[in-house]
């Protein structure tokens, strides 16, 4: 990614999905790790994941705890995502979330070991 000049940033909305486990850092190591496991495999497998996905319209960011999804294609694409996610946790009752949606103008940047992430600006 090349650095732009702010003339020549160009700048479109996104529409996030954050979330994040409940009580995830009074897991042991082991619980975490197969927590977040699940939960990457929950999101993945979730229609609104894979079509953003395929159309290059969506970036994952690592929380730690969680993940921001942010969709460059629909402001309804976080809300129906977070439904898929609900209908999943029915079957998986120790996977317990926090999620919130918010939409922003946003641009693609270089993040910490050259890895493409996101920035957030206030409206």
């Amino acid at each position: 990614m090349v650095e732009k000049t702010p003339a020549e940033t160009e700048f479109e909305i996104g529409h996030v999905l954050f979330i994040d486990l409940v009580g995830y850092s009074k897991r042991l190591i082991d619980e975490q790790r197969a927590l977040l496991n699940k939960l990457n495999s929950i999101v993945l497998e979730t229609e609104v994941v894979r079509t953003a996905e395929a159309a290059g319209k969506l970036t994952r960011i690592p929380t730690g705890d969680g993940v921001a999804l942010v969709f460059r294609t629909s402001p309804e694409a976080p809300a129906r995502c977070a439904l898929e996610i609900s209908k999943a946790l029915r079957e998986e009752p120790e996977l317990q979330l926090r999620m919130g949606i918010h939409s922003g103008p946003i641009d693609g940047v270089l993040g910490p070991m050259t890895r493409e992430t996101i920035a957030a600006f206030p409206g």
